[in-house]
């Protein structure tokens, strides 16, 4: 099952660097997961000043207990960058499917 992730970080005067802080390890975590075909598409969601607010990513996992699985080791979780998470499944495209398109 393919599930859109949509986490917006929170808006406080510490959200950049508590991003910042953990950033790495998230970057690491998601090369993991693309290397196990979990992580499909993922993005930085920018403000209109070009700022990082947020992250979205399209993953493909069994099922639900396994998203949430990883979701309860995302660096960004346990980081609390992340303060408004939607989880929304949907279905790749065709050309996309693969992770290459």
């Amino acid at each position: 099952m393919q599930y859109l992730v949509l986490g917006y970080d929170g808006k406080d005067d510490q959200a950049l660097a508590r991003r910042l802080a953990v950033r790495d390890r998230h970057l690491a975590y998601g090369d993991e997961m693309k290397a196990r075909g979990n992580l499909l598409y993922g993005a930085a969601i920018l403000d209109d000043a070009e700022r990082m607010i947020g992250s979205m990513m399209v993953l493909d996992f069994p099922d639900r207990a396994e998203l949430e699985a990883w979701l309860a080791g995302e660096p960004y979780v346990e980081g609390a960058v992340w303060q408004d998470i939607t989880i929304q499944p949907c279905r790749v495209g065709p050309a996309f499917a693969d992770g290459t398109g």
